[in-house]
C-alpha cells in the first residue's frame, strides 16, 4: 500500500482544544445554568447549547441572555454566572480517552499545545486538578492572548509560533464547529469529536469526524499508534450503573432476536452523558440469580433513531423467563466500538453477534475476569425482588 493511501496527512505535533474535547465542561455548565435560570423563573432546556459550544465566554453569555430573554446585560450575566462556574471547575471530569491521549503523546515526545477560547487564567484553573496535564503542553494559548478567538485561526497560528513549528505540521483535535473552522483556516489537519449529539453531519470541513477520543487512530496521521487494545477491546477504568430492569422498546426480542435487559435512563442522564455512544462490555449481577457476562450499547441507536440516549445491556445467558423489576448491577470494564448506523436489519444483527463474540472472549482474559468478583455485582444478589 502506498504512503499516500496509508496516511491521511503526516503531522508531527498536536494542538488540543480544552472544553468539550478534553473536559466535560458542557455537563457542568448545564448544571449551573439550570440553577441560575431558576432565579429568573426560567427553565434550562439545552436549546441554546449549539449557540454556546466553542464560543468565547462573551459570545456564549450573549446567546443565553438573548435566548432566554433575561433582564440582564451580557456583562451582568457574566459577573453573576462566572463565580458560580469557577467554584465548580475542580469538579469538571476529563472526557473518556483524554488522559490516555495526553499520556500517550507526552510519553512519545510529541509536541503538544492547548488552544482554547477560555482565558488563560481559566484554562490554568481548569487543568490544575488534572495531574500531569499542564506539564505535558509545550504551549498554552488562551482566547485573551489573541485579537480574535475561534473561528479565527489566530489562536492556532499563535500556538504553532510558540512551538516554533510550521502550522501545516499540526493535527488539531476539536469538538466545535468554530474550532474546526479555525483549524482548517490555519492550514492544519483537523479531527472533529462533536460534543453535540447527532450533529456529526455538520462537521463537513473536518478531515475526519470521530465519535469520541476512544476512537482516535493516531497512526493515520503518522503519529505513534496506541498499543493498549486487547483482542479488539479497549480496557477502561471500570464504571458502575444499576437499577431495576424495565420494559424497553419491545424490539430486542421481537425484531432482533436479542433480549436486552433495559435500565431506565431516569437518574442516569449525568453518567450517560459522560460516556460516548458505543458498544461496551462487562459483568452483570442480577438479583437472586448470579453474575453473567454482558455486552451493551449506549446511545441513540441510529437504525431505530431513538430520541433519547439509552443504555441497553444484553446478558449473555439463556434465561427461561423475563426478569422485569429485578435489580440489575453492571460493571462496565471495556469498550468495543463506536455507535454506527446500518443499511439493513441483517447487518445490524450480524454486528451485534460479532460484538457478543468479542465480549465473551475478552471477559475470559485476566484483565477483565478479575472484575467478576466486584462487590457491586454481589450487592445486587442480596436485594429482594
Amino acid at each position: 500500500m502506498s504512503v499516500e493511501r496509508t496516511f491521511k496527512k503526516l503531522v508531527s505535533g498536536v494542538i488540543l482544544d480544552l472544553d468539550g474535547t478534553l473536559l466535560n465542561t458542557d455537563g457542568i455548565v448545564s448544571e449551573i445554568l439550570k440553577v441560575f435560570l431558576v432565579k429568573y423563573g426560567k427553565q434550562w432546556d439545552g436549546r441554546e447549547a449549539p449557540h454556546i459550544v466553542g464560543k468565547t465566554p462573551t459570545e456564549a453569555a450573549a446567546a443565553v441572555v438573548e435566548d432566554y430573554g433575561l433582564p440582564l446585560s451580557r456583562d451582568e450575566f457574566l459577573s453573576q454566572f462566572y463565580p458560580m462556574l469557577s467554584d465548580q471547575w475542580r469538579n469538571i471530569k476529563a472526557l473518556p480517552g483524554a488522559n490516555r491521549l495526553i499520556n500517550h503523546l507526552s510519553g512519545h515526545g510529541v509536541p503538544m499545545a492547548l488552544a482554547s477560547n477560555s482565558s488563560r487564567s481559566n484554562i490554568e484553573a481548569k487543568i490544575f486538578h488534572h495531574a500531569g496535564w499542564k506539564e505535558s503542553f509545550s504551549a498554552i494559548v488562551g482566547g485573551d492572548e489573541v485579537k480574535a478567538g475561534k473561528p479565527s485561526p489566530e489562536i492556532f497560528l499563535e500556538a504553532a509560533k510558540r512551538l516554533n513549528m510550521d502550522p501545516s505540521s499540526f493535527l488539531v483535535i476539536e469538538d466545535s464547529i468554530p474550532g474546526v473552522t479555525a483549524g482548517k483556516d490555519a492550514g492544519m489537519a483537523v479531527v472533529a469529536v462533536p460534543s453535540l449529539a447527532k450533529q456529526s453531519h455538520l462537521y463537513t470541513s473536518a478531515d475526519e469526524v470521530i465519535n469520541s477520543l476512544l476512537d482516535l487512530q493516531l497512526e493515520k496521521w503518522g503519529l505513534p499508534a496506541f498499543q493498549d487494545r486487547i483482542e479488539g477491546t479497549l480496557p477502561l477504568e471500570p464504571w458502575y450503573i444499576g437499577g431495576p430492569v424495565i420494559k424497553g422498546f419491545g424490539r430486542g426480542s421481537k425484531v432482533l432476536g436479542i433480549p436486552t435487559a433495559n435500565l431506565s435512563p431516569e437518574g442516569y442522564s449525568a453518567i450517560l452523558s459522560e460516556h460516548p455512544a458505543g458498544v461496551y462490555f462487562g459483568w452483570a449481577g442480577l438479583s437472586g440469580r448470579g453474575v453473567y457476562k454482558m455486552v451493551m450499547s449506549i446511545g441513540w441507536n441510529p437504525f431505530f433513531n431513538n430520541t433519547e440516549k439509552t443504555i441497553e445491556p444484553w446478558l449473555l445467558h439463556d434465561f427461561n423467563e423475563d426478569f422485569y423489576g429485578e435489580e440489575l448491577h453492571l460493571v462496565v470494564v471495556g469498550y468495543i466500538r463506536p455507535e454506527a448506523n446500518f443499511s439493513s436489519l441483517e447487518a445490524l444483527i450480524a454486528k451485534i453477534h460479532e460484538d457478543r463474540k468479542i465480549a465473551e472472549r475478552a471477559l475470559e482474559l485476566a484483565q477483565y475476569l478479575k472484575y467478576k468478583d466486584d462487590p457491586y455485582l454481589k450487592s445486587s444478589l442480596h436485594q429482594e425482588n
